[in-house]
């Protein structure tokens, strides 16, 4: 292509030489004589030449134009696909985000539970230490009461073990008297 707009520079080249260097006639001086048909010849030359040039530079433009909408288009596709893909993080940090709220609501409730939980489980295990701590005092003031009678119980039969065995000596010094 460039070697066909140098051939058409050529030409035009040569036709705008031809003029200068034509002669002027004495009396007309802005008139020029030049060699009819090298004149012609050189038009009929270019003439030949612009058609290819002119269909070169048409296609060129079509492919040109064709290039632009090729990218008009991928620009288009590629716009789309980012408005997609926007839109679907957009979607997926809403998920996420309600995800993590929920997880949150969910570890507050567990966390609350949990205090009561721990609050009941104290107050059970307060009330049943207390009333094993009664039971046990109960059971210890029991065994306190039947050691005293036991005690008392055995204090009495010591007794009268003792008034027996007095009762049996009397009886073995012989004075029988009791």
């Amino acid at each position: 292509m460039i070697e066909l707009a140098n051939d058409i520079n050529r030409l035009i080249d040569m036709i705008y030489e031809r003029i200068e260097d034509a002669k002027s006639p004495a009396l007309k001086p802005n008139m020029s004589m030049v060699d009819r048909d090298e004149l012609l010849d050189l038009l009929d030359e270019l003439r030949a030449q612009l058609p290819v040039e002119i269909k070169r530079a048409q296609e060129l433009l079509a492919a040109r134009e064709k290039f632009v909408d090729d990218a008009k288009r991928d620009v288009e596709r590629m716009m789309r696909q980012a408005e997609l893909e926007a839109k679907t993080k957009v979607s997926e940090s809403e998920v996420l985000y309600a995800a993590k709220e929920k997880a949150r609501q969910i570890v507050a409730r567990a966390e609350d539970r949990s205090r009561q939980l721990y609050q009941v489980a104290n107050e059970y295990a307060e009330d049943a230490l207390a009333r094993t701590e009664e039971a046990v005092q109960a059971a210890l003031d029991e065994v306190k009461q039947s050691r005293v009678r036991f005690r008392s119980a055995s204090a009495a039969k010591m007794q009268e073990q003792r008034d027996k065995l007095e009762g049996k000596n009397d009886v073995q010094d012989g004075s029988g008297e009791a």
